[in-house]
């Protein structure tokens, strides 16, 4: 049996930015509606709609399970397992100590669409994964073998618990 922890609600700063991402089909798709000229934005709507349901369904993780010998990020159109054996630390983080860790970063992959997904380029650590929907409350792993993993599980503490490896 496996111990659940959903990914924590976005931060207000990412709700604004998805809001605001979630305008540009709508008005794509009201323009080309009010105006016969602008037809063709429809399918510009459409192809950005799709961008963003791909970003659900495959970048975004619905909720991360610990369970026996594995950690497994679950999205909802596939699965990424880690053995737990690969995790050497965890720990949560403030906004304040994830500056600290990580120097300047620099976003690869989707970002402000319901939080920020792919990989993060640190000053301080290069290549960290990341898939976060809020912006504190954050918990990194570690790794033996492979990038360091930054998440956003609703309960950090208990997640933190529930895998049972400390600082």
């Amino acid at each position: 049996m496996a111990d659940r922890f959903p990914i924590a609600p976005m931060s207000p700063s990412i709700w604004v930015l998805t809001s605001v991402a979630w305008s540009v089909p709508v008005l794509l798709t009201v323009v080309s509606i009010a105006l016969p000229e602008a037809r063709g934005m429809l399918w510009i709507a459409g192809f950005v709609t799709l961008v963003y349901a791909s970003v659900w369904l495959w970048w975004r993780p619905t909720a991360f399970d610990v369970a026996g010998s594995e950690l497994r990020l679950c999205f909802p159109l596939r699965e990424r397992v880690i053995p737990r054996q690969d995790l050497s630390r965890v720990r949560q983080l403030d906004r304040r100590q994830l500056r600290e860790l990580l120097g300047f970063a620099v976003r690869i992959g989707a970002g402000g669409l319901w939080g920020g997904f792919g990989w993060l380029w640190t000053q301080k650590l290069g290549l960290v994964e990341f898939y976060i929907s809020r912006t504190d409350g954050l918990v990194l792993l570690e790794r033996g073998a492979g990038r360091p993993l930054l998440i956003s599980p609703l309960d950090p503490a208990g997640f933190e618990h529930a895998l049972g490896i400390g600082e």
